[in-house]
């Protein structure tokens, strides 16, 4: 009977231990952790920027970049775009772009809340779909198909902040930055 007994003692005292140990998962009491949501900015591969994103990845060398700008327009009276640009010495730009309805009550209001009801549908679908098409850029063909472009579409403006800077120091530093927002 003894020896059940200290067998039962040590399985219990080993299962509690086992449970008891943090295996990486989520732990939101971590304040160093960073949300999985926030875009990063780190150093990366010499000579090099990347831009990691959940629409796709993006490579150049920092030696090819011949400019890199930020800008602001409205589209079609419904919506305002901010991108940034990074264009190369090679055939193809690329374009980083955030996009917001405009406000109600102001210019294209009504054009607004039927872009908004847009976007809801559409990010409703992509949930019911399983797919990630409100990370994906949105096209009209021919009107919006630009030869030589790589477009990707960020879902804050946060991540276009991060972005930009993130580009603008590999390039003006010469040091590879590595950008990562999912």
């Amino acid at each position: 009977m003894h020896k059940p007994a200290s067998f039962l003692i040590w399985l219990l005292i080993f299962s509690v231990s086992a449970f008891g140990q943090n295996t990486g998962g989520n732990n939101s009491n971590n304040p160093n952790k960073q949300d999985e949501n926030e875009p990063s900015d780190k150093e990366g591969r010499r000579g090099y920027w990347e831009a990691n994103l959940a629409g796709g990845n993006y490579l150049v060398a920092l030696g090819r970049i011949s400019s890199v700008s930020r800008h602001n327009y409205v589209l079609d009276g419904a919506v305002i775009v901010e991108e940034v640009t990074v264009d190369t010495t090679g055939q193809a730009l690329a374009r980083f772009y955030f996009i917001t309805p405009i406000t109600a009550g102001g210019p294209g209001a009504a054009a607004s809340q039927v872009a908004e009801r847009a976007r809801a549908l559409v990010d409703g679908a992509a949930r019911r779909a399983g797919s990630n098409v409100q990370d994906m850029v949105v096209k009209k063909y021919p009107l919006t198909t630009h030869s030589k472009s790589i477009e990707y579409r960020l879902l804050s403006q946060a991540q276009l902040n991060t972005l930009y800077q993130s580009v603008k120091t590999a390039w003006v530093t010469g040091k590879g930055r590595v950008f990562t927002s999912r």
